[in-house]
């Protein structure tokens, strides 16, 4: 996979939790702050968000939110609105069944699910209150986190990134969201198939977009993660520690790679990554591990080998040091546990 691919996998565990969202007003909502990332997009009429120690933020048609570590947050029908109901037992329960994306009608302190008939198309503006046309219609949903601590891009983000329906109209993030509604009005057939890689797709467009046009106008815009992948050099040895994270890679053969002497590499690494290449090299090769762990049953010695540790113990080690679990406990959590509780400790360092 490409490093923005490689992005998502280290943001979650197994497929994100999504809702479709009915909204009559008045309403406030309050979602907590879960260990993840966050995200939602407007499919009809408008919203208020609020954030603690930010000011009131309009969402309108279109509009995408991402929050990459799943910052908490109230959804409201007014900008002064204050407290807000917490519906996150009510919209945990519905995701855990058989729909990949319920529908919930949210209005003035209440919360439940809804048989979907076929929905408004995108775009509808149509609104109203009560049981009749929703004023809102948004869908989001959550990632866990996998790892136990973020990739530098989401760990540099802001902890609330709003992408405006007008911000991107050259790229593909419009026609994803378009193509994201109207799958979810619809309900045709192989919906459940592809609204789950719909959901996928989206979050790496709104990354796409960070990096290709948010992320100028941002303070610090020429440093971090992003930086690094508008970096030819510097995106051309992370490109390669991702795709062959195994290889016994030196900083001189990465500076190779980005076309650099070892020391202009080294330097011009740190100062985008905000950590030694070979620092970066262990913590991908430690995400790409407990990935592997999770996901499939090769003995742990053969995970070692291929995340590049010929020494079952060194990478018992490390992976220690990285999680806070033995490799061994790591995957019996993961299988005994739900996926929202698969271990994510702060490492212990």
């Amino acid at each position: 996979m490409d490093v923005l691919s490689d992005v998502i996998s280290t943001v979650r565990t197994g497929q994100p939790r999504s809702a479709r969202i009915e909204w009559h007003a008045p309403y406030a909502t309050r979602f907590p702050e879960v260990p993840g990332a966050k995200f939602m997009v407007v499919l009809q009429g408008s919203t208020w968000l609020l954030t603690e120690g930010a000011e009131p933020l309009q969402l309108g048609l279109g509009d995408v939110l991402f929050l990459p570590r799943g910052r908490e947050h109230l959804l409201s029908s007014s900008p002064a609105a204050e407290g807000g109901v917490d519906c996150s037992r009510t919209l945990r329960d519905a995701v855990t069944g058989a729909d990949p994306v319920p529908t919930l009608v949210c209005s003035r302190g209440w919360a439940r699910p809804k048989e979907i008939p076929p929905g408004p198309a995108f775009g509808a503006t149509t609104v109203g209150d009560g049981d009749g046309e929703p004023s809102c219609v948004t869908v989001g949903g959550s990632y866990d986190a996998s790892a136990s601590t973020p990739h530098p891009l989401l760990a540099e983000l802001p902890s609330v990134v709003h992408v405006p329906a007008k911000v991107g109209r050259g790229s593909e993030l419009p026609l994803a969201v378009g193509l994201l509604g109207r799958e979810l009005g619809a309900n045709r057939p192989g919906g459940d198939t592809l609204i789950p890689h719909l959901l996928d797709m989206l979050v790496v467009y709104i990354l796409r977009t960070y990096v290709e046009e948010l992320w100028q106008g941002h303070e610090g815009a020429g440093c971090g993660f992003a930086g690094a992948l508008r970096d030819p050099g510097v995106h051309a040895a992370i490109q390669a520690v991702h795709r062959d994270p195994a290889h016994p890679w030196s900083v001189a053969e990465l500076g190779e790679r980005a076309g650099l002497s070892r020391a202009a590499f080294s330097r011009r690494f740190t100062s985008l990554v905000n950590q030694s290449p070979l620092a970066y090299v262990t913590w991908w090769r430690l995400t790409t591990a407990a990935r592997l762990l999770r996901e499939e049953d090769a003995p742990i010695s053969s995970v070692a080998t291929r995340v590049g540790y010929s020494s079952q113990f060194a990478f018992a080690n490390a992976f220690k040091r990285e999680f806070g679990w033995s490799p061994g406990r790591y995957r019996e959590a993961a299988r005994d546990l739900t996926e929202s509780q698969v271990p994510a400790v702060p490492p212990t360092r």
